[in-house]
């Protein structure tokens, strides 16, 4: 079992920058695949970042390549999610979510779940 817990969201201005984070507990933090995902207000969940267990490939929706980078340090149990140039359009909750294996930008495949952190953009 791995539970996680998100934080670092807030309201931010368009333009700005926030950093979110996710710590994890339980065992073999660092042999799950992570990934971001977000859904705003009427919309389906939609993925944004995926990172595999080591860290060594990263994957990112085209709606936020360039803006955003995921990244994990496995010595402290936690996966990031850094987010630049926020837009308006990039308000939502995130979640953020773990599963055994490949990494992977499908929701779906993920086994286990944090309970989100909203993020406001303004513009």
């Amino acid at each position: 079992q791995v539970q996680l817990v998100e934080s670092g969201g807030g309201l931010v201005q368009a333009g700005g920058s926030l950093r979110l984070s996710c710590a994890a507990s339980g065992r073999a933090f660092n042999r799950y695949a992570m990934g971001w995902f977000r859904q705003a207000p009427g919309k389906e969940r939609e993925s944004v970042a995926a990172i595999t267990w080591s860290g060594g490939t990263t994957y990112y929706a085209d709606s936020v390549k360039g803006r955003f980078t995921i990244s994990r340090d496995n010595a402290k149990n936690t996966v990031y999610l850094q987010m630049n140039s926020l837009k308006p359009e990039d308000t939502a909750v995130y979640y953020c979510a773990g599963r055994g294996g490949l990494a992977t930008m499908s929701g779906e495949s993920y086994d286990y779940w944090g309970r989100g952190t909203q993020v406001t953009v303004s513009s």
